[in-house]
């Protein structure tokens, strides 16, 4: 039976002795019922908040969130940017615990009611990551818990053990999970100061003078530790619409690395709330629990069919890099890293004469052109008129001469590269090498020209 307002106030009096209430109400603060809470005004005015647990488990997190809250000593609270309860006194044990703290301003809102757009949603990502920024030396002075990156997966992975020894989950979604478990990327992670379970409704808000909101305190710090920041993103799930404002403020209010996987591992944990409540009615031996959590662990596999936690396209380029870096280095394309010069390749150079011979063929069959009937000889290049200037090679304008067997006789077909013989590539090979000497001779004549010139001069 829960206790009324004026019982909880008087437990007060136990709470901080020699101190008198001169009101009390009721705590409507959208809680969710695990404690019977009321509201009052002590006689120097000050306004608190009472609170008792209403079974076993609610009086082991009383106590945890106690603990916590004694973590936070004044150089923390000046790190936040927003307010948390400060601990007035406490009395008893158990499910007689009386926890009494200071009353902080501001309303709640679920997570199925908050919108998205800018205003609430990112003030509520911020402030997430303030708390995200905490030095995690404020968990470890007081003994609270400390998991890395490898413990939280191990902790997933007996979970996931435990959930499978129950054979009620759906085969579709155990292999969607133990997939997310063995990627190892999804578990790179910085671990840091969270909140261990927080939601919208976790933050108190208020509007200032121009109605914008902003957080003016945070509530439920039972769950202080080192962990998965995405822990406290879980509950997005309940609230798809403002997910990316919430994540937008997030990434401005933190300087934390960036956590490229942080969305999907937040999913996985949303998801696993199904098991742990699975787990919770198997344990306990509640069958409506687990016909309850059976129901909606199905209607999550129909969701979420044919999907991964992690996309299949990063697993597909982490499986292309990875055969990338199996391939022998010989397997590989060698890169020309020649430069680029004037120097003739014979080999090369024989398979385009061969494809001039055809165009030259080609053009023998058609009019004259009277533009070229000054074409380039490559038997000899001929001087230009001005010995000293250098003038561009114009190899549209190409005619080899036609000597010996390079060409075929007006009447013959034209002879294609296939059918070039052995003994007329090496003639091409010659007249390559001829081509280059003659071009190399007459560079030489300029440049003694020039040299020549200059003396005189």
């Amino acid at each position: 039976m829960a206790r009324s307002p004026l019982t909880l106030a008087a437990s007060v009096t136990a709470a901080l002795p020699g101190i008198g209430v001169t009101a009390v109400g009721p705590l409507t603060e959208n809680g969710p019922g695990r404690f019977d809470a009321a509201f009052a005004r002590l006689e120097d005015g000050r306004a608190i908040v009472v609170r008792m647990p209403v079974d076993d488990a609610a009086a082991r997190d009383l106590a945890t969130e106690s603990r916590a809250l004694h973590a936070l000593t004044p150089g923390v609270r000046a790190l936040l940017p927003f307010a948390a309860p400060e601990v007035l006194g406490e009395t008893g044990s158990g499910t007689q615990r009386v926890l009494v703290v200071d009353h902080l301003v501001g309303y709640r809102i679920d997570p199925a009611n908050l919108p998205k757009g800018p205003g609430y949603a990112p003030a509520i990502g911020a402030a997430l990551a303030a708390v995200h920024a905490l030095p995690v030396s404020v968990v470890r002075t007081d003994g609270l818990p400390v998991r890395s990156p490898e413990q939280v997966r191990d902790d997933v992975t007996r979970l996931l053990d435990r959930v499978d020894a129950t054979d009620r989950v759906p085969d579709g979604l155990m292999l969607r999970w133990r997939r997310a478990v063995e990627v190892d990327e999804l578990w790179r992670f910085e671990s840091a100061v969270v909140l261990g379970g927080a939601s919208s409704s976790s933050f108190l808000l208020v509007d200032d003078d121009e109605g914008i909101p902003h957080v003016t305190g945070l509530l439920e710090w039972a769950g202080l530790s080192v962990g998965d920041p995405a822990v406290d993103l879980r509950w997005l799930a309940s609230a798809p619409t403002a997910t990316d404002d919430v994540h937008d403020g997030y990434a401005r209010g933190g300087e934390r690395s960036p956590d490229p996987l942080l969305r999907e591992r937040a999913r996985l944990y949303a998801e696993l709330e199904f098991a742990r409540w699975l787990v919770h009615g198997w344990d306990a031996g509640e069958s409506d629990v687990v016909d309850d959590a059976v129901a909606l662990l199905t209607a999550l596999a129909d969701g979420v069919r044919g999907d991964h936690i992690v996309p299949d396209s990063r697993a597909d380029i982490d499986d292309a890099m990875a055969l990338v870096e199996r391939v022998p280095p010989t397997a590989a394309a060698p890169i020309d890293t020649s430069m680029q010069t004037d120097a003739y390749d014979p080999e090369a150079l024989s398979l385009y004469l061969a494809a001039e011979r055809d165009r030259l063929a080609a053009e023998d069959a058609a009019p004259a052109d009277p533009a070229r009937e000054n074409a380039f000889d490559l038997t000899g290049l001929r001087e230009p008129e001005d010995p000293g200037a250098t003038v561009p090679v114009d190899l549209d304008g190409w005619t080899p001469q036609r000597t010996g067997s390079l060409d075929a006789a007006p009447d013959e077909a034209p002879i294609s590269a296939g059918d070039v013989p052995h003994d007329v590539t090496a003639q091409d090979e010659e007249d390559a090498v001829r081509a280059s000497r003659a071009a190399l001779r007459r560079w030489a004549v300029a440049g003694d020209d020039d040299a020549r010139e200059a003396r005189d001069a």
